[in-house]
């Protein structure tokens, strides 16, 4: 049975709603995490992403800087910034910028995957195979622009060094639970869409784990969609913006987030689809009490040392909603 606190954390894409602007998608993503540092949330983080025109969070440092500088204490961070994509020195460069700007507060996670199709990751950088294989080297290199030590090399990252900024390990399947292990790092798994290797990945990480100058025993992060309201069919009424999203994404038409309809029998036939259901099978939706019991199993099966909620729903004060209901029910729950 679990004894530790579990922390509990927001991941965000940044989504653009039907109907809403780029620009106020981002203060609506300030206004969440402004609430979220008030709701106890440990840290709040955005996804990268690109070439699909309903998220906002490409440019993922910016937006970073943006919400670090509208919050006072939640940290904030790149879950995950995809290091193929870029040059160590420059996300170094980047994030000991905005680590010297927030202190104690900017988190770097790093994944390999492109975050887009194969077009747009061949348009972000030609090479992106041979760095998605160089991941490990790549990620050695992010932490040597980090060290002191690196002060006497010939190719520095002068921003960085020195800058307590703590590296994460995203993944989605089990190569990367191997990775976080070997460096002593903490890992999150994206069990919110990648559901079926979140067992194997975590015991693989723990099993593996080698106590490291940033981490002496593991840490495992685990994501979760979340979606509560007042009552049960209220939330599922805003649970039909997700199954659509999802039916976007195995459609290849994807869309801005569509406002919620009542829940119908079609849609209650796609979520029993085999690819859906698998994809969700970690959605805890209803009311508090609803997701309260669901969350618990989570908790106790997982033994996950912090919960990231994803809620991808359209309006924003029924996000806000959800997540200070979620933040009552991790309190509770501690």
């Amino acid at each position: 049975m679990k004894t530790q606190h579990t922390k509990y954390s927001i991941l965000d894409l940044a989504l653009v709603s039907q109907g809403h602007t780029l620009k106020q998608t981002y203060n609506d993503a300030l206004s969440l995490a402004q609430h979220a540092e008030t709701f106890g949330y440990t840290r709040y983080w955005l996804a990268e992403h690109h070439n699909a025109h309903n998220i906002g969070s490409s440019a993922t440092s910016v937006l970073i800087g943006y919400v670090a500088q509208g919050t006072n204490t939640i940290k904030v961070g790149s879950g995950g910034v995809m290091l193929p994509n870029h040059s160590p020195l420059i996300i170094a460069e980047q994030f000991g910028t905005l680590g010297s700007l927030y202190p104690n507060r900017i988190d770097l996670g790093l994944g390999r995957a492109p975050g887009t199709d194969r077009e747009t990751a061949q348009a972000i950088r030609s090479d992106f195979m041979d760095a998605a294989h160089a991941f490990p080297n790549e990620l050695d290199k992010i932490q040597t622009y980090f060290s002191k030590e690196n002060a006497t090399s010939k190719v520095r990252a002068t921003v960085a060094e020195g800058v307590e900024v703590p590296i994460y390990i995203l993944g989605s399947s089990t190569d990367s639970a191997h990775l976080a292990a070997k460096n002593g790092l903490p890992y999150a798994f994206a069990s919110h869409f990648a559901t079926t290797h979140l067992w194997n990945a975590i015991d693989i990480y723990r099993k593996e784990f080698k106590p490291s100058k940033d981490l002496e025993k593991p840490y495992v992060m685990a994501g979760v969609n979340i979606i509560i309201a007042d009552t049960d069919e209220e939330a599922q009424r805003l649970f039909t913006s997700l199954i659509r999203m999802i039916v976007g994404i195995f459609t290849g038409k994807r869309d801005f987030v569509q406002p919620p309809t009542e829940m119908t029998p079609d849609l209650e036939e796609i979520i029993k689809n085999p690819q859906v259901h698998q994809m969700l099978k970690y959605s805890f939706v209803g009311s508090k009490s609803t997701v309260k019991a669901q969350v618990k199993t989570f908790m106790e099966q997982t033994q996950a040392d912090e919960i990231i909620a994803v809620t991808n729903i359209h309006d924003v004060k029924d996000r806000i909603r959800s997540y200070e209901l979620f933040s009552e029910i991790m309190k509770e729950l501690n």
